[in-house]
């Protein structure tokens, strides 16, 4: 059954709405968002967690992104039928983000986050079924790009990531079902990581949101 009010959202004997419905729409509010967001953050990540003034444009970019606003994504050059490439320095959030934002919409499929470098140590007990496993139709988040170990089976070297970023594009070409992923690389680092040809089709899977290259590391 679906939700009837899927911009109200109650946590334990908290409820936040986060816009108005109109007709079959709902009208979000920025503001309001950041609310909730701030407080299941907290739920999430402990009392510690809050949201950062200096976060708020990215905020701003992938909340838009999540809520499928149309027109607001296209003045901000993002494509809602693609995924989100998520970069920026250690500690700046940006794990931290995926899992929270998945929370505001609880009426669209949830993504499962997985550091890479767990598929490349399941490469290494099973070889090749790893990458069918996550080439597949599920919704994923692939935490941390760039930095899992090159995979090794039986003796042969594979080049894990690249190889599920390869079946991620082919399936996402027949389904258009998107992949997520966060990274600490930038474009140069992730070429030379994976090649010209996977990040050739990264580009297509993804759009890319930066955190600024002076970003603090939140974990201090």
């Amino acid at each position: 059954m679906s939700n009837p009010k899927p911009h109200i959202i109650i946590e334990g004997s908290m409820q936040y709405q986060l816009g108005e419905l109109k007709g079959n729409q709902i009208i979000y509010d920025f503001d309001k968002m950041l609310i909730y967001l701030n407080a299941k953050g907290k739920l999430l990540f402990g009392s510690k967690f809050r949201i950062f003034e200096e976060d708020r444009d990215i905020l701003f970019k992938l909340c838009n992104y999540f809520i499928k606003d149309v027109a607001n994504c296209q003045k901000l050059d993002i494509d809602i039928n693609k995924g989100i490439l998520l970069t920026g320095p250690v500690g700046c959030g940006k794990t931290s983000l995926m899992k929270l934002l998945r929370h505001m919409v609880p009426h669209q499929k949830p993504y499962k986050i997985i550091p890479t470098r767990n598929i490349a140590f399941g490469f290494n007990h099973i070889g090749y079924k790893t990458i069918e496993d996550y080439g597949d139709g599920q919704y994923f988040c692939f935490d941390d790009l760039g930095v899992e170990p090159i995979g090794r089976h039986y003796g042969k070297d594979c080049n894990v990531m690249g190889e599920v970023l390869l079946s991620r594009y082919e399936f996402f070409l027949q389904t258009k079902i998107k992949t997520h992923a966060t990274t600490n690389l930038n474009a140069a680092e992730l070429e030379e990581r994976y090649g010209e040809r996977v990040r050739s089709r990264m580009r297509q899977l993804f759009n890319l949101v930066a955190f600024d290259k002076g970003s603090l590391d939140k974990r201090k």
